[in-house]
């Protein structure tokens, strides 16, 4: 009896992680000027913000760099142990596949990632973080 998960199911589990990652990081800068005008405290709150930049900036850095996201290089690998192709999965991990994954050069990224950076950077500034749980 197998105690582990299968690659393709660590595979997408992997690819959960990602769209949830990618969900925060869209959804923080949305939420950011809409939640200020709606007086949500919790949008300012600093640790929120903070993550925010950091995951943000790590994604530009490794754009910038020409790598390829961790999370992607590790899914791909766990399907490739399974034998599948890379983005070959589940149907849940099919479509969340098909609302992540791109097919155009790593540069397009780069640009995309670096104006969303900017985007969060005048986001920082417009409505700075504050400390404890908000306002």
């Amino acid at each position: 009896m197998d105690i582990l998960p299968s690659y393709p199911v660590l595979a997408d589990a992997v690819l959960a992680v990602h769209v949830a990652i990618v969900a925060f990081v869209v959804l923080g800068l949305v939420a950011v000027p809409i939640g200020n005008a709606a007086g949500w405290a919790w949008v300012n709150n600093r640790r929120f913000r903070v993550l925010h930049v950091l995951v943000v900036g790590v994604v530009v850095v490794q754009a910038w760099l020409g790598r390829y996201c961790g999370l992607t290089l590790l899914e791909s690998w766990l399907r490739r142990q399974a034998g599948q192709a890379p983005y070959d999965s589940s149907f849940v991990g099919y479509w969340m596949a098909r609302l992540l994954y791109y097919e155009v050069p790593i540069g397009v990224f780069a640009v995309v990632y670096t104006v969303f950076g900017l985007l969060v950077a005048w986001a920082w500034w417009r409505f700075p973080p504050r400390a404890g749980r908000g306002r």
